[in-house]
């Protein structure tokens, strides 16, 4: 093929594919000074960890101030909230029975038997009390008159007293009490509290009556004061606080039980008197754990100190300190800490709080009360609420990774030298 045929039939390409096109020119950017933040909504002078501190401040601000409006509500209205609690913690208790009582009788028949029932117990149970005490009298008053003699001369012997001091000291106090008015006072204020704790006892006794008899109503009355989109929340934090509310009393049923018996057989065993009222004493001080229990062992041992003297009451000591051991390291574990997760820390502030606001009413109720809150919190706050105790166990791995990284910048920048910028690369 000649050079001449080659070149005709020579196809060149396009310029337009081969050669590029210009860029158009550009303006340049105008130079802009700011001054001021800009006034979008996203963009703000404040970090947003500042921003997010602040707006759990004030909204825990309000519910502190909301809180400290129902303590102070509670505690005007003392008279008649602890009665109603008191009663609560009774319906938690009775209701077994109560529902047993339902199979074969009307609601309103076995509500009123339930409550009779109770009265009855209570009723008997301090009747054999008092009737141990009218009997033990006589010998109550010589165990007394040689139990202080014979602590009397211990003192002297121990501390170094002379018999004087110890009559100065003691017509002092009396006469420090016996001084104006304050005996008259304090007899008058002895029947103002009797008079108060009595009419508490019937109130909370008919409260008692309509909670087993329409418990249910009441509840779906309270749950109907919620708005609708609530009302899931709520009867299920219901749900919950019930059942915390009924495990805390058949556990401490329980552990009161083993205690007062424990502490009673001590007692008789050793001679002390009113071991009954003892035991009774007991019983009813381990429903506030560790600080009711504490006190009255306590009081027995003092008791056995003026009766018996201070061997006796080393013994008595010795009892109350076995027995406070097996509750606090079998009973309490297996018992309340299945039952009611509360740290001991939390118990000790509740029962502290409880006396402050409601005395020995307020101690007593302050636990369940305590429980009850921690669970319902738990249900309320936790979007999947589960068993976790440790601090390992409420992050997951990525945060876990992100601590650490924060960790290790928050070391290198404790290295810095003096006059060093922590910001530069």
């Amino acid at each position: 093929m000649s050079a001449k045929r080659r070149l005709r039939g020579l196809r060149l390409p396009k310029a337009s594919r081969w050669v590029p096109s210009l860029p158009a020119r550009r303006e340049d950017p105008p130079i802009v000074i700011r001054t001021a933040p800009e006034s979008d909504d996203d963009v703000t002078a404040v970090p947003a960890t500042v921003r997010a501190l602040s707006e759990w401040a004030w909204r825990s601000l309000i519910i502190a101030v909301a809180l400290v409006a129902v303590l102070k509500l509670a505690t005007i209205l003392a008279q008649v909230v602890i009665p109603v609690v008191v009663a609560l913690l009774l319906a938690a208790l009775l209701e077994p029975l109560f529902c047993r009582l339902r199979i074969i009788l009307p609601k309103g028949v076995a509500a009123l038997i339930t409550v009779l029932g109770t009265l009855a117990g209570i009723v008997a149970l301090f009747s054999y009390v008092g009737n141990q005490f009218a009997t033990q009298v006589g010998d109550i008053v010589d165990q007394v008159s040689k139990g202080l003699s014979q602590s009397r001369t211990w003192v002297e012997s121990t501390f170094g007293l002379s018999e004087a001091q110890l009559t100065g000291w003691f017509a002092e106090q009396w006469a420090t009490i016996s001084e104006g008015d304050r005996l008259s006072n304090l007899a008058a204020q002895a029947g103002s509290v009797l008079g108060q704790g009595l009419t508490g006892f019937l109130l909370a006794m008919f409260t008692l009556f309509f909670f087993l008899y329409d418990g249910p109503g009441i509840w779906a009355w309270a749950v109907r004061l919620f708005p609708r989109a609530a009302r899931a929340k709520v009867l299920s934090s219901g749900a919950i606080a019930w059942h915390q509310l009924k495990a805390f009393t058949r556990a401490t049923i329980l552990v009161a039980g083993v205690d007062a018996l424990g502490i009673g057989l001590g007692a008789l065993a050793l001679g002390v008197p009113l071991a009954s009222g003892i035991a009774l004493l007991v019983f009813i001080g381990a429903f506030v754990p560790i600080v009711g229990a504490m006190v009255s062992g306590f009081i027995a041992v003092l008791l056995a100190f003026v009766a018996k003297g201070p061997v006796t009451a080393l013994l008595m000591l010795g009892v109350v300190v076995a027995v406070q051991q097996i509750e606090q390291q079998l009973l309490q574990p297996l018992l309340l800490g299945r039952a009611v997760r509360v740290h001991p820390l939390a118990v000790i502030l509740g029962i502290a709080t409880g006396i402050i606001l409601g005395g020995v009413i307020g101690a007593l109720i302050a636990v369940p009360l305590v429980a009850v809150l921690n669970a319902v919190g738990h249900n309320l706050l936790d979007p999947d609420p589960g068993d976790v105790d440790d601090p390992e166990q409420l992050t997951t791995d990525s945060e876990d990774a992100e601590i650490a990284d924060d960790l290790m910048q928050a070391e290198e920048r404790a290295e810095i030298r003096p006059g060093e910028s922590p910001y530069s690369t």
